[in-house]
């Protein structure tokens, strides 16, 4: 692990007080995003049975594995003031973008969260912020990918249902090892990384290492991030899963939808395609976080999708994916009772709230930047 010092990584307004961390692990760990449900998003079981670890990181974000394929990236510096948490992870993704671009791989923002190449994705970004004005940005940049130990342990709705899974996921993945046609792993590209992004942000970087405080803080964090507490920590309601399928000239579409109170977690598009229509990526990804109402799953499939990905009307997708959307909301709402109180993070719809109609499935999820 490179550890980079305090006037490191960071604009000339913040510098003096950052640190850029550039890392990796021995092993491969699950690891899930701040606010996620641990059972909804790993497969405890095949990780015992295969002895990998499980965590939960401080930002926000989808469920990741982390392994020597895959490199960390993480920014600890004050908050820019009134910027906010999407700006932010804007402005740290460019550090990633440089490195990437000195290793020649071109890659642009997508989404939310994401970093891609060609269409597919290549990192995934999340941002934490502090209440005390600290920021915390973190990259997972895809060097290399076990794809099979990947999808035995993360719950990817849909994606076990298919007979073409790892092509499934391949046409939606990429790594640095086949941007560039030859294997690596991590570390075998740290040093680029560093440099692509002490040239983002203009400043020089210094190896450092921690002081005697430092120590004792990161034991007292470890044991923190290591208890049961933080790790199987839930939130109120439970994902649900649905899905729909439809017939198109171009093959069998079939839907799985991961509906997360009114949000739309997942949405996997997949069929018995010879190749994958090219506007399906950017619909899942779109449709990511999305709220889930016809309106806004119209448009997302509108801006997203040619008549000729799939050889059928834009509308008609749009239905088949609002009908999965509505299977999930009526089961929702028979396994999960609405409470009057919840967390801050998914909060509940109140007692009275109406049943879900066909504008809206239930309450809007907060944005977080992860």
């Amino acid at each position: 692990m490179l550890d980079y010092g305090r006037d490191a990584g960071i604009p000339e307004s913040a510098r003096g007080a950052g640190a850029l961390r550039l890392y990796t692990y021995r092993e491969h760990c699950a690891l899930v995003g701040r606010y996620q449900h641990l059972q909804e998003e790993v497969d405890l079981e095949q990780c015992a049975a295969h002895g990998i670890e499980v965590g939960r990181r401080p930002t926000g974000g989808g469920a990741i594995i982390m392994s020597p394929g895959q490199l960390g990236v993480a920014i600890a510096a004050p908050a820019a003031p009134e910027e906010s948490s999407r700006e932010t992870l804007h402005r740290y993704a460019r550090g990633i973008v440089a490195g990437l671009a000195s290793l020649g791989i071109t890659a642009s923002f997508r989404s939310k969260n994401d970093l891609e190449v060609g269409g597919r994705k290549i990192a995934g970004l999340g941002v934490y912020l502090d209440s005390r004005g600290a920021v915390l940005f973190h990259s997972s940049l895809l060097v290399d990918l076990d794809i099979e130990t990947m999808l035995k342990v993360l719950k990817i709705p849909g994606a076990k249902l298919s007979d073409k899974a790892v092509a499934s996921v391949e046409e939606r993945l990429t790594t640095v090892s086949r941007e560039l046609g030859h294997r690596l792993q991590a570390r075998d590209v740290r040093e680029q990384m560093a440099a692509g992004i002490a040239r983002a942000f203009e400043v020089e970087l210094s190896p450092d290492s921690l002081s005697a405080s430092e120590m004792r803080r990161y034991r007292e964090l470890t044991e923190h991030y290591k208890s049961p507490a933080w790790i199987h920590q839930r939130s109120p309601r439970r994902d649900v899963q649905a899905s729909s399928t439809l017939k198109t000239p171009q093959g069998l579409l079939r839907v799985h939808v991961g509906i997360h109170g009114g949000t739309l977690k997942s949405v996997l598009l997949t069929g018995d395609f010879n190749v994958l229509p090219p506007g399906i990526a950017k619909l899942e990804s779109a449709l990511k976080w999305c709220h889930a109402d016809r309106s806004a799953i119209a448009e997302a499939v509108q801006q997203s999708l040619d008549v000729t990905d799939l050889g059928t009307p834009p509308e008609e997708v749009a239905a088949v994916i609002w009908k999965a959307v509505s299977r999930g909301a009526r089961m929702n709402r028979r396994s999960h009772p609405v409470r009057p109180t919840g967390s801050c993070y998914f909060p509940e719809a109140n007692a009275t709230a109406p049943a879900p109609d066909d504008s809206s499935v239930m309450e809007r999820r907060p944005h977080d930047a992860g």
